[in-house]
């Protein structure tokens, strides 16, 4: 069969029933499984065959649906998690170590923030934040001789910022570290990092995947293409033997397609047991068979209600990468051309005080920690998602404390419109 379209995919991907089998991703609620010989169990302990043994590594479900979120992305093996804390967690651990050191972008999602800069660093793995905006040189500089990975998000949580993706890959390639993308904001219908030189991609699932606040989850895939080989001796936990599975040497074992993606789930999903619910994957998967018509509609209403509030009086900045004149909007047209998300960011005349009447006096979308839904939803993120950093760290973030975060589901337009209009007239 020739390659199939994305929307294809996100209907059929991943799982393909044979005769008389369920044509639905069937929900495998079982903890364990039942084997009639011993040896057939230890051989799926030594990772010499492949099966499930226990769902806090592997269940059936999940893996069906991982199987469909790498075939969107292009990638050549991935998995679930049980949120997209969880996922990018995983995605540095299962590379770096306490000594380890990876550059990121300060353009990130609060929580990803925190976890990097407090929680990891408490576990010895050090971060160096940089603009994503520098050069070339200067992003270089922030490497280490024990740097292990680069991180940014496609279009960064809630700033806004678009990745320079082929810039980043470059200069992590050069150093011969992978490029780890957060590819939440875009999903693979309208981005595929690995595309751009990415190696790694993760998912808050939780958001447009799912698309119905129903479910929390996340995602990592791995393009495959990253060598680890090449740099064995950055990379020991793939490139050497692992003596608590019997001594297995990942990228030999399971070759640069397979390696990574293997050791997390035999390694850190053994061991810290952040697996996706097998139920939670079915919501997943139901919200995967829409994405593709969702993500246009998003889009659609992401754009209007940018314009819009790019010519109201009582708006002092709107920031989205589809206005002409944003600072990323070229950025957006190379990497994003068939839209970006339905996120749209901007600041108010009246500071804080004009962002909290406004939010409180809209009647369609709600005030959650929340973004990336059917429903629209908004927040002002340096009083919840943020609140953890301060005043300098918010501005490297492009985060001010009036800043306004309107995630536009899939509501009529003109009603959108209607209803922020009438919430700015309060403001």
């Amino acid at each position: 069969m020739s390659k199939q379209g994305i929307g294809t995919i996100s209907v059929q991907g991943g799982y393909r029933p044979g005769n008389g089998e369920p044509r639905q991703v069937p929900i495998v609620q079982s903890t364990t499984f039942k084997y009639d010989l011993a040896d057939d169990m230890g051989a799926l302990f030594d990772l010499e065959a492949t099966g499930y043994f226990y769902t806090r590594l592997q269940n059936p479900t999940n893996d069906s649906v991982a199987a469909k979120i790498c075939e969107l992305e292009g990638g050549s093996a991935a998995m679930l998690t049980s949120s997209g804390q969880a996922a990018n967690f995983f995605a540095i651990f299962n590379i770096a170590g306490a000594g380890d050191h990876v550059v990121c972008s300060t353009s990130i999602y609060g929580g990803t923030y925190n976890l990097f800069a407090v929680t990891l660093k408490r576990m010895g793995i050090d971060f160096t934040f940089v603009d994503p905006d520098a050069s070339e040189e200067e992003l270089a500089a922030a490497f280490q001789d024990n740097t292990k990975a680069m991180f940014g998000e496609t279009i960064a949580n809630p700033a806004l910022k678009v990745l320079d993706i082929e810039k980043f890959a470059k200069v992590a390639h050069a150093h011969g570290v992978p490029l780890i993308v957060d590819n939440t904001f875009a999903t693979p219908i309208n981005c595929r990092p690995f595309e751009w030189g990415g190696d790694i991609v993760t998912h808050s699932t939780t958001k447009y995947m799912d698309g119905h606040g129903a479910a929390v989850g996340g995602a990592i895939v791995d393009s495959g293409n990253f060598d680890w080989d090449a740099y064995a001796s950055k990379f020991p936990g793939l490139t050497t033997p692992d003596e608590s599975y019997h001594g297995v040497t990942y990228t030999k074992a399971f070759g640069k397609e397979g390696a990574y993606i293997t050791k997390a789930t035999a390694q850190l999903m053994r061991d810290l047991g952040c697996i996706q619910s097998p139920q939670n994957a079915f919501y997943l998967n139901l919200g995967l068979e829409s994405l593709h018509v969702r993500m246009p509609r998003h889009c659609e209403n992401g754009q209007k209600v940018a314009e819009f509030l790019s010519n109201h009086p009582k708006v002092r900045s709107v920031t989205y990468c589809g206005l002409p004149g944003d600072p990323c909007y070229e950025l957006g047209q190379k990497y994003l051309p068939n839209g970006s998300c339905g996120v749209v960011s901007f600041e108010l005349v009246g500071g804080k005080e004009a962002a909290k009447t406004f939010m409180e006096r809209l009647r369609i979308a709600a005030i959650e920690t929340h973004v990336a839904d059917a429903r629209s939803c908004v927040l002002n993120p340096a009083s919840t998602t943020h609140r953890q950093m301060n005043e300098e760290e918010l501005r490297a973030a492009g985060i001010s404390g009036g800043l306004v975060r309107l995630s536009c589901g899939l509501e009529d337009t003109q009603d959108l419109l209607d209803d922020i209009a009438q919430a700015l007239e309060a403001c």
